[in-house]
């Protein structure tokens, strides 16, 4: 798939980077930017692979968390239209996790398909629904909370 955002767009709008930084390109997107599929690769020389769990690597979930919320970031500070979007020169905080559910195990080279879309955005906080997909099926689900911070104030 082509990305509509690459690695190096990507680090122009999140703070993120290796080895932390858990979204490789964004794929899709609607028209208004309320919806995307993001992914990511994995591979075993991921270094979290190493010790979760020897003989059995395993994705931690606490991870797959995270890439859906990097994700969700990229979603939000990128959307278009709607008074309620802050233009530009903001960074996303994690707020609060609900309803999270880890269906199957990630294992080295899934490619994971994180789909985000906008639940409600108000002020300066937003709220999503991700699901993180692995040959089509659904591994993890969760709902998401974070805030919208100036880049200056944080």
């Amino acid at each position: 798939m082509d990305a509509i955002l690459n690695i190096d767009a990507i680090q122009q709008i999140i703070p993120h980077r290796y080895p932390f930084l858990l979204v490789d390109k964004v794929v899709e997107k609607n028209e208004d930017g309320t919806f995307q599929v993001a992914v990511k690769n994995t591979t075993f020389n991921e270094p979290y692979f190493q010790g979760h769990f020897p003989g059995f690597p395993i994705m931690p979930g606490v991870l797959q968390i995270e890439a859906l919320a990097q994700a969700g970031g990229i979603m939000t500070l990128t959307m278009e239209g709607g008074s309620d979007v802050p233009a530009g020169g903001f960074d996303t905080f994690l707020m609060g996790v609900e309803k999270a559910k880890f269906r199957k195990p990630v294992s080295p080279g899934d490619q994971l398909f994180l789909e985000t879309k906008l639940l409600s955005l108000r002020r300066n906080t937003a709220k999503i629904q991700g699901v993180v997909r692995v040959d089509g099926k659904v591994v993890t689900e969760a709902e998401i909370m974070f805030m919208l911070v100036p880049k200056d104030k944080r």
